[in-house]
C-alpha cells in the first residue's frame, strides 16, 4: 500500500489572480483597480493616485482620498491610503497611513 500525501495548497501568482487568470497590464490599470476597490469599501471619494509600485506579488498603490470637504477647500481633510493588489488586480489589503489638510505643505 503506497502512502499518499495531501498536496499543499498552491499559492502561486496564477492562483491568486482574478477570474480567468487575467493580469493587470500596467501601472494605469493597477491605479484604476485600486481606486475602484477602495470606493467599494469606504464612503469617501478618491481624489487621485500618488504612487504605483510593481512588486513580486502584484501592485502597491497610494491613493489620495477626500475624507472631509470644508469651505474654503484648502481646509478640507485628505488622506493617503495604501492599497495592495494581486497580479490580477484583486484587493489584498488596504490601510490609511496619513491624514492632512489640503493646504498643508509636505514636511
Amino acid at each position: 500500500m503506497s502512502e499518499q500525501r495531501a498536496r499543499p495548497a498552491r499559492t502561486s501568482r496564477s492562483t491568486r489572480s482574478s477570474a480567468g487568470g487575467q493580469h493587470v497590464k500596467g501601472a494605469e490599470e493597477a491605479a484604476e483597480r485600486a481606486c475602484q476597490s477602495l470606493n467599494k469599501l469606504i464612503i469617501h471619494r478618491t481624489e487621485g493616485v500618488c504612487a504605483v509600485i510593481r512588486n513580486d506579488d502584484g501592485w502597491h498603490v497610494d491613493v489620495e482620498v477626500l475624507e472631509l470637504a470644508r469651505i474654503p477647500d484648502t481646509t478640507s481633510l485628505l488622506a493617503i491610503y495604501e492599497v495592495d493588489l494581486d497580479e490580477g488586480g484583486s484587493l489584498l489589503q488596504y490601510r490609511r497611513v496619513r491624514r492632512y489638510r489640503r493646504g498643508q505643505a509636505d514636511t
